[in-house]
């Protein structure tokens, strides 16, 4: 560790070196041990554009993988070894640690049915995103392309030495039921048509080729220009003078690029099923797919149609339960529409993701701390998953307005983090909280918390005082390694309106969990429903052994346990909701396709 290196570093012999190290020794060394290491193979070396860094070495190993499959073996680095040097390279591996690669889309700008007072409305994005926001960039500079936009992720995460062959697709944008249909079939095609291509040599020429087009016919994908070209409608909107939908029909309704677009962006199911069949043996396998949209926009047809898509996950703009506040925030959706959206969506199979917004106009923490007591406690609602975040104050809402005639005013820190703690203590251990903070940059804020680890804050607070947390996500087992031995199989019943709900869950001695399955028992008998099966821990690529609970029988063994329970209940068969690439899985443990789910019959 203490050679000096004059001339510039090679990344070979440093990978080689590193091999070395790491065949000494059980442990796997941490990222200060690699600083490091690194630091010593650049002392002496002057020009720093010639230095190593981790973000050089994956790329290099892969590349010389890629390019010559026998180059490490030859060079004394055994797939063990290999793995090893993976793992310890990889950049940022909280990205895969929950169990899946997690791909993030942005649909296009397009005209929202809501009028939300403190929506944000940059006309380069659909409607509440603002195009600072990572997701949001990532989208723009590809065109808002579904193949670009999930080609190049999964590309980029390969990489960073993530494996990418369990995708979680998740979409955002406004509300998806506001697209036309035929759009959105194409949109859903070209994100499995990029999955089925991979990362390989035909998804480059693809991605080549699509970035040509675009530029061919006009478009431009550079932040500045697109600024320019929305800046004479930008004002106005900002202004409270035109609202966001006039202003879109201005810039992009009549704009014959856009409309040429339109056009030729559309597809039928066949397509949509073809992607689909591919998908299942895929290199790049879907084992789930999110869709957002209102709750006022939830209906029998929608969900159908979602279904298949082949979505799993229904993301519901929530925000509050009280129908004060949502009056005071021009939302058009109340309670009751919220319950039976919430209904209809479990009813259907899928996983309830609901969105809600503390510090909405007219609330008080203590009004904020009761919503969420109530989203959680009255059986109409219960989600699955929360994005719990506040609401914050962008430049050119109407929100913005109402601030500046002192009609609201901001959470102090200690108030917003007493309301989120007292939140996240109250969850029941069937829910996950995703997300605690919009990624808004922190210069389009004009008033509200700026602060990007608000996550931290509040679980610094709820550990000061002592206070138990039984939320997921603070108790997923993620990255490390789990004896399987040491877990036990625990089940959480709770009711909703419709349905008994069965949460079980691979806990170990400490109560983090390794895996859970969600079994929802409809009231009256029928078919059971298994509405989501996770197991947690680092990726494994498909078909092999890797460290980490996944790949153990974890999974199955929760299976067998929701199909003995909903025996049990009289209940004849067990659907499931699978996503289309978990479809070879479910046939290997026993169920069989049967419409838009698949089934396994129960014995009596």
């Amino acid at each position: 560790m203490d050679r000096r290196h004059p001339d510039a570093p090679s990344p070979e012999a440093a990978i080689l070196d590193l091999a070395a190290e790491l065949r000494g020794r059980d442990d796997l060394p941490d990222e200060r041990w690699l600083l490091r290491f690194i630091r010593s193979r650049n002392a002496g070396v002057t020009d720093t554009s010639r230095h190593l860094s981790k973000r050089r070495l994956l790329p290099y190993l892969l590349a010389r993988e890629e390019a010559d499959p026998g180059h490490w073996e030859r060079l004394g680095v055994d797939d063990v070894c290999r793995e090893r040097l993976v793992r310890l390279l990889r950049a940022k591996p909280r990205r895969t640690a929950s169990g899946v690669a997690t791909v993030t889309v942005i649909c296009k700008p397009w005209p929202c049915a809501g009028r939300c007072r403190y929506c944000p409305c940059d006309m380069r994005m659909p409607k509440s995103y603002l195009a600072n926001e990572p997701a949001c960039q990532r989208a723009e500079q590809a065109f808002f392309d579904p193949y670009l936009q999930v080609s190049g992720r999964i590309a980029t995460l390969h990489s960073m030495g993530h494996p990418v062959d369990k995708v979680e697709l998740i979409v955002l944008g406004g509300t998806w039921d506001d697209y036309p249909l035929p759009w959105r079939r194409w949109f859903v095609a070209r994100l499995f048509e990029a999955l089925n291509d991979g990362c390989g040599a035909a998804a480059q020429s693809e991605r080549q080729r699509l970035r040509d087009l675009y530029r061919e016919r006009g478009f431009s994908a550079v932040g500045e220009r697109r600024a320019e070209e929305c800046a004479g409608v930008q004002a106005p909107v900002a202004a409270g003078e035109l609202s966001y939908n006039a202003a879109w029909k201005r810039l992009y309704g009549t704009d014959s690029r856009w409309r040429a677009l339109a056009e030729e962006h559309r597809a039928g199911w066949d397509r949509v099923e073809a992607a689909h069949r591919a998908n299942e043996d895929a290199a790049c396998r879907c084992v789930g797919l999110s869709l957002e949209t209102r709750p006022d926009a939830v209906s029998e047809q929608s969900l159908y149609a979602m279904r298949w898509l082949g979505a799993t996950k229904v993301q519901l703009g929530v925000q509050s339960l009280d129908g004060d506040r949502l009056f005071a925030s021009d939302r058009s959706a109340d309670a009751d529409c919220v319950a039976r959206a919430f209904s209809l969506t479990r009813r259907h199979g899928f996983k309830v993701h609901a969105h809600m917004m503390a510090n909405l106009p007219g609330a008080t923490p203590e009004a904020d701390k009761a919503d969420f007591a109530r989203l959680m406690g009255d059986r109409r609602f219960r989600p699955d998953e929360v994005k719990l975040y506040p609401c914050t104050l962008i430049a050119g809402t109407a929100l913005e307005r109402d601030w500046r005639a002192g009609l609201w005013r901001p959470y102090t820190r200690d108030e917003l983090i007493d309301v989120m703690a007292a939140d996240v203590a109250s969850c029941p251990p069937y829910l996950r909280i995703s997300r605690m903070i919009r990624d808004f940059s922190a210069k389009d804020i004009v008033a509200g918390s700026r602060e990007a680890n608000l996550r931290q804050a509040v679980e610094d607070r709820l550990a000061a005082e002592g206070r138990p947390v039984a939320e997921i996500r603070q108790r997923e087992i993620a990255g490390a390694e789990q004896d399987p031995d040491s877990l036990s199989l625990a089940t959480f019943p709770y009711a909703t309106a419709d349905t008994e709900e069965r949460f079980l869950s691979w806990q170990a001695p400490d109560g983090r969990i390794a895996g859970f399955c969600r079994l929802s028992l409809p009231h009256g008998g029928g078919v059971a429903m298994i509405r989501e099966l996770h197991v947690y821990g680092r990726v494994s690529e498909l078909g092999q052994v890797q460290p980490g609970a996944q790949h153990r029988g974890l999974g199955r063994a929760l299976v067998e346990e929701a199909c003995a329970q909903a025996a049990r209940e009289g209940y004849g068969a067990v659907d499931v909701i699978s996503a289309v690439g978990t479809r070879p899985y479910y046939r290997r443990i026993g169920f069989s396709d049967h419409g838009l789910y698949q089934r396994r019959r129960l014995r009596g």
